[in-house]
């Protein structure tokens, strides 16, 4: 989805709004700001539900390109258009999300054929004359020159992005773009639906499963007395973390580092040609380069400084950590030559090094965050915070059995609905995160209550052992669920300046400044409850999980710097019909920045679904964190459960949206220029890394 259009409407977790009418879109949008009717869509709906859409918004631009230019208006040009690309935003969404999470298979093709066209289309817009035209006939206006704000910018940055994304070219040109656009499209999906509906798994004997827990065992036991292990995080990460066998745990890695490999290897291939072309016709060198045009970095050369200055500053770490986890190898194994910790081994001398060292057992630690609690804690926090109330809906309409919707309230006000998805099960969504698939807006019948969705993959009960999670998966809920805050309280009047329609190298820093809320023990005394005491988690094991927390944090980072790096590295230093490969690439840089050597046979990339809605942008989960530690410190210093903090943030970074520039908001929160002092003390370096500012990332 390259184009700008597609963008606004889609960005991470962002799709917009609709507006309804006496259309066959009453059966599941029963009425403005009513709630959808998930149980009524069938594959005939979403067939139906996508050709209307597109036709509603083709006949709503004709009126826009039919207005003389004399008298074109923000209202009657700029924000019709905005109002209609919502509308279509909406169902655009809806239909998205169902091709992720939606049982049936039937139901998942139907929306599957769906996105291909809709992305189609959408490409078609993004050069679409007419538009482009009523855009820059409204510009010249005495009104257009007068704008200021939230409209100024919508206008200046609409007409950018249309002559970045094409209209400097000939028709000839736009016909080649809206070709490459049409195959990236259609690549960019099938990349994502091959990760989505591959499955493998291993099956692994009683020795093997040595380590883990009964309820775990429970959950994977077969009649013959042997554990079918999947590749979803909840089955392979304990397995990794906790398996006794190296050679169950070397053999469930392979396979999950293969995941997608047969068809995604040469997707991939194909995906980078095509941004390459792409790029070159639009007169940029790289296709990071023209990425990166419209992000806070800029250019390639910012990010790359920004990425080399991390691995200078954090390396010493990252060897300080994998050091300890080699000596922990060295005395399990008793060969004190031991020169290398493998990447399927890293885990579980880790967990031991925590376990026996810092005296934390993530297995005893697990105790005390059940789901439902940790969900009362997060739920009780933010509501606090922010002043709002979330009241559940009984019997609502879903997709799902497992689904649960919740609606948000502020002063009686209903001002949003967010569901929950959090368990895993066949051909759902891989991963964790936030689908916003009803943006907030302001319309002639008021204000468009936002929507959003969690799609997880946390620990189910059964009969026999209640939801556990471990900690990282308490800082995943509570990541995602600040993308979830960003989409509600938003007050923005546009549809595509809307929550989490900011700059993407800027839209994970509202999410990840969350996770803080997981460390603090005031926070962590709300909800960490033991589930079959209720005893709050003990003072003791606290400080043990707070001297712990930077074990690692080094390797951590360089694995972030890892990923980003080569992101930018095949958007911006790679050409496919060079002889080297995504894997030699892969290789080169594990062996260059991680400390955990390459394992030959593995395909990493072929299942790094982030190289479709993130290419070009992976740095940003580092460079928003950046922002995000740095805007937690005022919290730190007035107070992490303090109201009018969480106020003044929900005012200042969660409501505006796009509507000003995120350094600007971050500016006016803090009430200074940002600095990475707060990034490099969230990761334990030491105190000179501390206090030294990244001038080559201009922060």
């Amino acid at each position: 989805m390259s184009t700008t259009t597609i963008l606004r409407a889609f960005i991470i977790m962002g799709i917009a709004t609709f507006s309804l009418h006496a259309t066959s879109y009453d059966a599941v949008f029963t009425g403005f700001n009513e709630r959808i009717q998930f149980d009524k869509i069938t594959p005939d709906y979403i067939d139906q539900t996508k050709k209307q859409a597109m036709k509603e918004l083709t006949a709503n631009l004709e009126k826009i390109y039919k207005i003389p230019a004399s008298k074109r208006t923000f209202e009657n040009t700029v924000r019709a258009f905005d109002s209609s690309y919502g509308d279509f935003g909406k169902i655009y969404g809806m239909i998205y999300l169902m091709n992720v999470a939606h049982p049936d298979e039937k139901t998942r093709s139907s929306a599957n054929e769906a996105v291909i066209e809709f992305g189609k289309f959408d490409n078609e817009l993004s050069l679409n004359e007419d538009l482009y035209r009523s855009f820059k006939e409204y510009s010249k206006s005495a009104e257009a020159k007068s704008l200021k704000g939230f409209k100024e910018k919508y206008l200046r940055e609409s007409i950018r992005d249309f002559e970045r994304n094409g209209f400097a070219l000939s028709k000839e040109g736009r016909s080649k773009l809206k070709e490459i656009n049409d195959r990236i499209s259609l690549l960019s999906n099938m990349f994502s639906k091959n990760i989505a509906d591959y499955k493998d798994e291993l099956i692994v004997t009683e020795a093997e499963v040595e380590g883990l827990d009964d309820a775990y065992k429970d959950a994977r036991r077969q009649e013959d007395g042997t554990y079918k292990i999947d590749l979803s995080y909840p089955s392979y990460r304990p397995f990794m973390r906790l398996s006794k066998s190296d050679e169950a745990r070397k053999k469930l890695y392979m396979k999950y580092t293969n995941r997608a490999s047969d068809k995604n290897l040469v997707i991939l291939e194909k995906l980078i040609l095509n941004r390459t072309e792409l790029a070159e016709l639009l007169g940029y060198k790289t296709f990071a380069e023209y990425r990166l045009v419209t992000r806070m970095a800029k250019n390639p050369k910012t990010v790359w400084d920004f990425e080399n200055g991390l691995i200078d500053k954090v390396q010493e770490k990252g060897k300080s950590d994998y050091e300890e986890v080699l000596q922990v190898k060295r005395n399990l194994t008793g060969n004190d030559t031991v020169r290398v910790v493998n990447s399927w081994e890293y885990g579980y001398y880790s967990n031991i090094l925590k376990r026996d060292k810092y005296k934390v057992d993530s297995e005893k630690v697990k105790e005390y965050f059940e789901i439902n609690n940790v969900m009362d804690g997060l739920f009780s926090i933010t509501q606090s915070l922010f002043g709002l109330q979330y009241k559940e809906v009984k019997n609502p309409s879903v997709w799902h059995e497992d689904v649960r919707l919740f609606e948000v309230f502020d002063n009686g006000k209903l001002i949003g609905r967010f569901y929950l998805d959090l368990y895993p099960r066949d051909n759902k969504y891989r991963h964790a995160a936030c689908f916003g698939f009803q943006k907030g807006r302001l319309t002639s019948e008021g204000y468009q209550v936002p929507t959003a969705t969690l799609e997880c993959n946390f620990p189910q009960a059964t009969d026999s052992s209640p939801a556990l999670m471990s900690h990282g998966q308490v800082n995943t809920f509570f990541h995602e669920f600040g993308h979830v805050l960003h989409t509600l309280l938003t007050q923005s009047e546009l549809d595509g300046f809307s929550g989490t329609s900011v700059s993407r190298d800027f839209v994970e820093a509202p999410s990840q400044i969350f996770e803080n809320w997981t460390w603090d023990y005031p926070s962590l005394k709300m909800f960490a409850k033991h589930y079959e005491t209720g005893e709050v988690l003990p003072k003791d094991l606290y400080d043990k999980m707070m001297a712990a927390k930077n074990v690692g944090s080094g390797v951590g980072t360089l694995a972030q710097i890892f990923y980003g790096t080569i992101d930018m590295t095949i958007h911006d230093k790679y050409q496919p019909h060079e002889t080297r490969t995504t894997t030699d690439i892969v290789k080169e840089l594990q062996n260059k920045i991680l400390l955990t050597p390459f394992v030959e046979g593995t395909h990493f990339q072929a299942a790094f679904g982030h190289l479709t809605g993130y290419a070009a942008s992976y740095y940003g989960y580092l460079w928003s964190k950046v922002y995000a530690q740095d805007m937690f410190s005022v919290f730190e210093k007035e107070g992490i459960l303090n109201p009018d903090v969480g106020k003044r943030y929900r005012k200042i970074i969660l409501a505006r949206g796009a509507d000003q520039e995120a350094i600007e908001l971050v500016k006016e929160f803090l009430g200074r220029s940002p600095n990475p002092r707060a990034f490099y003390k969230s990761l334990g370096l030491p105190e000179e890394a501390v206090k030294e500012v990244n001038k080559k990332a201009g922060l």
